[in-house]
Parts: structure tokens; C-alpha cells; sequence
């Protein structure tokens, strides 16, 4: 045996765990067992685990039901004490590099609530003076597990999971987005600009407008994801293995998440369907697709302010974007929309996660979804990587912007669509003349119009007045 070897046999020292398949070598540090050894060794396909916040939500189901199950008399008051204060830790996070099963596993995600039992029976072993795997003392099925089954704790930690992540981490960083975005609609509100539509020249607008319309989207995004936080609060908790409840009290589920909801201040619901509840994850196919629709506003909003500050000199140059790092490794000077590119990446990631969620949940067969670890997975990420993005997005690109007044003002005037406001005066075909001669002569609209004599000289700024364009005279 080398140095190396023995080196490398001194830093993983290994201890025997027992369940049910029989004995498996498990490392001396870890607070799991067995099966969630044969899970590391079974599934080593990437370095993607459940994120802290899936196995927190974990951790409130494993408490309350420990609780619960003592106040029914099925379980043992001390079990349950010291089984609730492991999951307390499960809870703060303080456990969670104990949480080594890769996402890409069993499709019901038996492994990781092998593994949070295993984890808390253990870590509730140790509270009680014992060693480590003395199934004796606390049993990871028949005590952490008891009354559950992983086809009912997986979606219910995934649904706890995405409200609380929704609560309070995206819908305060899209309230806080909106909010920033409609500072800049009041402090934007007197700046005309062109508008373009088709990519092309359109009747003037003002910047405030502008930027109501990004507020109105943000807004109307977090209306139609607080909309779903009451369908994704839904539980399977209390459906076990198939939807019937086998094992567990008819008391139980409805108790659980009682205490929960005490706990997270929330408003979870026991399933009205068990059966639908626990054989696909619609409502989760859903949420998705609010996020879905969030990444598109997004995607819209970015690359807006992204082309609006396109320059500085040979681009449209209507905004001055923040500077806040060199934007070429060869051009000083460069600065570009980084922030903006960020949000569009992000975006266009949450894109495909929807899709994989959309294909995962159509391998729903029979009584269970069998792909449940790659939907949480992909989910909460989006969640996550959405509320963090948008936060930058407010804080390092859209507080910090500033109009370019005359650049605004310039192309304002110089757009030949100003001429849409000869035509009730005219008619269409004369005015489409005026905007032909313009564009032919280099000319402004207003002296196409008098060069055509369409229009009295003393009448063209009152009818050709970009400013009251952009108010409605109706």
C-alpha cells in the first residue's frame, strides 16, 4: 500500500450501517446510512443536489410529524422530542451537507427521504447519548418515516418548498423591481421620445410611458404567480404509497400541516384528491408556467433597455446604462449591457426548465410521477436564479439609469411618423405624400408639409407637436 493509500485510508475512515438490503460500509462523519450510501454509489451521475430549500421543507414535514404522531400515540414522547430537534437542524440548514443524493435518481425521490430519515435518526441518536446507526434507538422508517410514505413527503416538501421560496424570496424582488421601475416612469415622464414599432419609426411616446409599460408587466407577473401560491399549497401529505392513506391516521396529514402552517405562516391544504395529487404534479406543470411567462417579460424588458442604450455614439442611445465593469478585453473604453445579458441568460434558463418540467410531468403513469428530484430540481433553481437576477437587475441596471435628454429629443422630431398627425387634418393619401417627400429631401415632416402647402404655415406646430402626441385627444 502506497503513502497516498494510506494517507487517503487515515481521511475516510468507514463504519458499517445496516437496512433492510443488509450491511453497507458508510463513511464515519456521515450522519446517513445505508440506503443513502447505495444511492451515492447508484446514481453518481452529476454534482446537482436538492437544493436548501427542498430539504428545509423536508425537515418541517419530518418535525411536525414526529409531533403529531406522539399526540396520536403512535410514537414514543422521547423519539418524538429528539427526532423534532434533529429536524430543527435539518430546518436551519446546519445539516445540509449531509444531503448527498444526486438529483438524477428514483423518479419518486425515494433516496432523498432515505436520506433525510437517515440523516434525522442518526442526529437524533447522538442527542441521545448513542452511537451512530443503532437502529434500536431510532429507527429511520418506523420512526422518522412513520405515517409517510416518500410518494406523499416528496411533492408536499416541493410544494412547501416553492410557496416559501415564492414568499420570500420572487415575489419581494419583483415588488421591489416594479417599484424602481416606476420611479423612472415618474422621473422620465416629461422626456418624448420616437416609439418604433416593427423595429421602424412610430408615433412619439414619452420615456415614462415607456417604462409604465415594463412596471405593468412586473406587476402582472407577481399577480399571476400570488394566484398560484394557493394551488401549489395543496398537499399529498397523508396519501402514502398510492393515495389511500394505508398507515398512516386519518388525523395525521390535516395535523401536520396545521403545525406548518404555525411554523411558516402559510396556508397549506390537505390534497381534496390524494389520488390526483400524488399521480401528477399539474400544479406544479403550472407554476412553472408562470415563470415561464415571467422570463419572457423579462427577456422583453432587458433586451428594451439593452437596444435603448445601445451606443454611445453610433446606436439609438436613448438611456445611459450604469458602467460597472470593462466590457472588452481589447477596446478600452467599451462598457456593455452586462446586466441586461444576465437577465436574458437567466431567462432563457428558466425557459428550459419549463420544458423539462413539462416532460417530466407527462411521465406521470398510473398512481405517481416518476419524475419528481429533476422537476424539484429544476423549479426551485428557477425560482432561485429569478429572484436573484431580478434583484440585480433593479439595484445594478435600472436605478442607475439616465435619460439622454437631446438624443431623446432628436430623434423625436426626426421621426416621420410625426406625420400621422396631418392625416385627420389632410386625409392619408396627402400625408403619405408629405412622409414620402421627407424621406426623399432629407427633410422634417413639418417641412415636407409646407414645401407640399398642405398645411398653413401658422397651423404646423400646433398640428405637428410631438409633445401632445403622446396624450390621448379623444
Amino acid at each position: 500500500m502506497s503513502l497516498k493509500d494510506l494517507l487517503l485510508g487515515e481521511k475516510i475512515r468507514m463504519r458499517i450501517e445496516r437496512d433492510s438490503m443488509g450491511e453497507m460500509s458508510v463513511p464515519d462523519e456521515a450522519l446517513y446510512g445505508a440506503s443513502t450510501q447505495r444511492a451515492v454509489l447508484n446514481f453518481p451521475i452529476s454534482s446537482k443536489r436538492l437544493q436548501p430549500d427542498f430539504i428545509r421543507a423536508l425537515g418541517y414535514i419530518k418535525k411536525y410529524a414526529a409531533l403529531v404522531n406522539c399526540e396520536l400515540g403512535k410514537l414514543l414522547q422521547q423519539k418524538s422530542e429528539v427526532i423534532s430537534l434533529a429536524a430543527d437542524e435539518v430546518i436551519s440548514g446546519a445539516l445540509y451537507s449531509q444531503f448527498v443524493v444526486d438529483v438524477y435518481q428514483t423518479g419518486s425521490g425515494t433516496s432523498t427521504n432515505m436520506n433525510a430519515n437517515e440523516v434525522i435518526a442518526n442526529r437524533a441518536i447522538e442527542l441521545l447519548g448513542k452511537e451512530r446507526g443503532d437502529r434500536t434507538r431510532i429507527h429511520p422508517n418506523d420512526d422518522v418515516n412513520l405515517g409517510q410514505s416518500s410518494n406523499d413527503v416528496f411533492p408536499s416538501a416541493l410544494h412547501i418548498a416553492a410557496v416559501l421560496m415564492l414568499k420570500e424570496k420572487l415575489i419581494p424582488a419583483l415588488t421591489n423591481l416594479a417599484s424602481v421601475l416606476h420611479n423612472k416612469e415618474s422621473e422620465f415622464n416629461d422626456i418624448v421620445k420616437a416609439g418604433r414599432t416593427h423595429l421602424q419609426d412610430a408615433t412619439p411616446i414619452t420615456l415614462g410611458q415607456e417604462f409604465s409599460g415594463y412596471a405593468s408587466q412586473i406587476e402582472q407577473n407577481k399577480e399571476r404567480l400570488e394566484k398560484l401560491i394557493y394551488e401549489v399549497s395543496e398537499l399529498p401529505l397523508g396519501g402514502t404509497a398510492v393515495g389511500t392513506g394505508l398507515n398512516t391516521d386519518p388525523d395525521f396529514a390535516e395535523k401536520v400541516i396545521e403545525l406548518i402552517n404555525k411554523d411558516t405562516g402559510c396556508a397549506f391544504y390537505e390534497a381534496k384528491n390524494h389520488f390526483s395529487a400524488q399521480a401528477t404534479q399539474d400544479s406544479i406543470v403550472a407554476l412553472s408556467g408562470g415563470l415561464k411567462t415571467l422570463a419572457c417579460s423579462l427577456i422583453k424588458i432587458a433586451n428594451d433597455i439593452r437596444w435603448l442604450g445601445a451606443g454611445p455614439r453610433c446606436n439609438l442611445g436613448e438611456l445611459n446604462l450604469p458602467a460597472i465593469q470593462p466590457g472588452s478585453s481589447i477596446m478600452p473604453g467599451k462598457v456593455n449591457p452586462v446586466v441586461c445579458e444576465s437577465v436574458m441568460m437567466v431567462a432563457c434558463q428558466v425557459i428550459g426548465y419549463d420544458t423539462t418540467i413539462a416532460l417530466a410531468n407527462q411521465h406521470s403513469n398510473f398512481e405517481l410521477n416518476t419524475m419528481m428530484p429533476v422537476m424539484a430540481y429544476s423549479l426551485l433553481d428557477g425560482i432561485k436564479i429569478l429572484s436573484t437576477v431580478i434583484n440585480v437587475f433593479a439595484e445594478k441596471c435600472i436605478s442607475g439609469i439616465v435619460a439622454n435628454i437631446e438624443r431623446c429629443k432628436f430623434l423625436a422630431e426626426a421621426s416621420l411618423s410625426n406625420c400621422t398627425s396631418l392625416a385627420p387634418v389632410i386625409g392619408y393619401d396627402t400625408t403619405a405624400k408629405v412622409a414620402k417627400k421627407a424621406l426623399q429631401e432629407n427633410l422634417s415632416v413639418k417641412e415636407a408639409a409646407l414645401a407640399l402647402g398642405v398645411v398653413d404655415k401658422d397651423k404646423v406646430d400646433e398640428i405637428i407637436n410631438v409633445k401632445k402626441m403622446t396624450k390621448n385627444k379623444i
